[in-house]
């Protein structure tokens, strides 16, 4: 099974895990089917939104033990 990582594009995300897309728009990270476009990777999207990188490393560990 995939792992989810920081470099992952956010498009691939949702195609593998479409299911992350729930916990992205609670997170306040809206990505392709959630009506704010985003392309790049996940870590881009969350440092876009003030994400500290110990906060993309949680929020990437709670996408993995939930998904992956």
């Amino acid at each position: 099974m995939e792992k989810i990582k920081s470099d992952i594009l956010i498009e691939d995300m949702v195609k593998v895990f479409p299911e992350t897309i729930k916990i992205l728009s609670e997170k306040g990270i809206r990505c392709l089917a959630c009506g704010e476009p985003i392309w790049g990777t996940l870590e881009d999207a969350a440092k876009s939104k003030g994400y500290t990188e110990e906060e993309i490393k949680v929020l990437i560990n709670e996408l993995n033990s939930k998904f992956s």
